[in-house]
C-alpha cells in the first residue's frame, strides 16, 4: 500500500460534507474579526462590542442579499444546518400536527421528526422518490390533511444530487397555507434560492459548504408571518429585565455568546460566492458531474445513483461497484491515491432505501469551486484500477 499523502497532495472531493480549502479572504476576515471585534456583541456599549455587533449584522445583510430576504433580522445565525432544522421543526410543531416530508431527507430532518413522533406528538408521511430522485407534486397535494402544519423538503439530495422544484412545491404549500421548510444544505451557494418568489417560509442552510465559510456557522430564515418557539433560552443582551425570552428578532432565537469570528468568515465566503456568481458555480460543478458520470459509465461493474447524464443535478455523484465494498473503495482511494471522498450512508438512510443501496452504501464524490477535470480524471483512473483489480 502506498504511503499516505500529505495534505498538500490530497485531491479533495468531499465538498458536500464541507468545502475545502477555504478562500484566503475567509481566513483574513476571521483574523481581522479576532483582532478588532473580539468582544461579545450586544452585551456592551464599548467600541469593540459595537464592532462585533456590526460583524453579525453585516453577515445577515450578505445572507439576505443571497437569498432575496427583505429583512436581515429575520435571519437567525446558528452553528449549522442541524441546529437550524431542529429550531424550525421543534419551534413550529405542536401536539396533533401532521408533517409531510420526503424519502430524500437527511437525518437532521428525520431524527427530530421521529423523536417528536416517538413521544406521540406528531404524525409523519414520507413521500417516495422517483427514479430520478424527485417527488410527484400531485402526490404531495393528495397527502395534505386538515392537520398538516409543516412540509419539509431538501432542496437537493446529499446522496442522489437531484434538485426538487421548490417553486412548484411552494405553490402547493401556499395554496393550502402550510409553512414550507427547506433544507438547503446541498444547494446554498450553488443553486439560486429566492425565499419570497419560491414560497419558502423557513430556510435552513450551512455556512461551511457552498457558502465557503468556516465550520460552526449556519442560519435559519424565518418568515415574519410565522410564530416560532425558540430552541434555546438564556442571555441575549436585550430585554434582560424580563424573565421571558425576548420577543424581538433575531435576539429571541440567539441565546448565548455567538461565533462572531466564524460569522465574519461566513460573510467573506458569501461575498466570494456573489462575486463568482451562482450561475458560474452551478455550471462549473454540473460540468464536472457530467464528466465523472461519463467516465464511470465506461467502467465495468460501476453503478451511478441519481439523475442520468444531461439532467439537472448538484455537484456530486454517488456510485458503487459490484466488486468492492463502498467503505473499502473509499478507504483505498484515500490511502493509495490520496483522493478524499465519502462512503457509507451519508446520514440519509431513507434515500439509500429508495436507491436500493441500503445494504451496500455508496461512494460519493462532490465538487467545489476549485475542483478540476484533472482531479476527476485521477479519480476515474483510480476507480478503474480498484474496481478491476482481482
Amino acid at each position: 500500500m502506498a504511503k499516505t499523502k500529505g495534505i498538500d497532495q490530497i485531491i479533495y472531493l468531499d465538498h458536500a460534507a464541507t468545502s475545502w480549502p477555504k478562500p484566503e479572504v475567509v481566513k483574513d476576515a476571521m483574523i481581522q474579526a479576532m483582532d478588532t471585534a473580539g468582544a461579545n456583541p450586544g452585551r456592551g456599549s464599548h467600541q469593540m462590542a459595537v464592532e462585533a455587533s456590526k460583524v453579525l449584522f453585516n453577515t445577515r445583510r450578505a445572507i439576505a442579499k443571497l437569498f432575496g430576504i427583505h429583512n436581515p433580522n429575520d435571519i437567525v445565525l446558528t452553528s449549522n444546518t442541524t441546529m437550524s432544522l431542529n429550531l424550525a421543526i421543534k419551534g413550529i410543531l405542536k401536539t396533533g400536527d401532521h408533517v409531510i416530508t420526503t424519502m430524500m431527507e437527511h437525518n437532521s430532518v428525520r431524527r427530530p421528526l421521529e423523536y417528536l413522533r416517538s413521544l406521540g406528538q406528531i404524525e409523519v408521511d414520507y413521500l417516495p422518490l422517483t427514479d430520478d430522485g424527485l417527488i410527484e407534486i400531485d402526490r404531495l397535494e393528495k397527502t395534505i390533511r386538515s392537520n398538516t402544519k409543516l412540509v419539509v423538503v431538501s432542496h437537493s439530495s446529499n446522496l442522489l444530487g437531484s434538485i426538487l422544484p421548490l417553486q412548484e412545491i411552494g405553490a402547493v404549500t401556499r395554496k393550502h397555507q402550510i409553512p414550507l421548510l427547506v433544507d438547503a444544505a446541498q444547494s446554498a451557494g450553488i443553486i439560486p434560492i429566492e425565499v419570497e418568489e419560491m414560497g419558502i417560509d423557513l430556510l435552513a442552510f450551512p455556512g461551511h459548504k457552498g457558502l465557503l465559510g468556516p465550520q460552526g456557522t449556519g442560519g435559519l430564515y424565518i418568515s415574519p408571518a410565522l410564530n416560532v418557539e425558540p430552541l434555546l433560552h438564556g442571555g441575549t443582551g436585550s430585554q434582560s429585565e424580563s424573565i421571558a425570552q425576548p420577543t424581538v428578532r433575531p435576539d429571541r432565537f440567539e441565546s448565548g455568546t455567538p461565533n462572531t469570528i466564524g460569522y465574519a468568515g461566513l460573510r467573506a465566503g458569501i461575498e466570494q460566492v456573489l462575486s463568482l456568481t451562482l450561475d458560474h458555480i452551478y455550471k462549473h460543478e454540473w460540468s464536472l458531474s457530467q464528466y465523472l458520470i461519463e467516465g464511470l459509465e465506461e467502467i465495468s461493474g460501476v453503478h451511478i445513483l441519481g439523475p442520468g447524464k444531461g439532467k439537472p443535478r448538484s455537484g456530486l455523484v454517488s456510485f458503487y461497484t459490484e466488486t468492492m465494498d463502498s467503505a473499502e473503495l473509499a478507504f483505498r482511494l484515500d490511502r493509495e491515491y490520496g483522493i478524499a471522498v465519502r462512503s457509507g450512508y451519508h446520514c440519509a438512510p431513507l434515500a439509500h432505501e429508495s436507491a436500493g443501496t441500503l445494504e451496500r452504501g455508496a461512494v460519493r464524490a462532490s465538487f467545489g469551486v476549485n475542483s478540476t477535470e484533472a482531479e476527476i480524471s485521477a479519480l476515474l483512473a483510480a476507480v478503474h484500477n480498484l474496481a478491476n483489480r482481482s
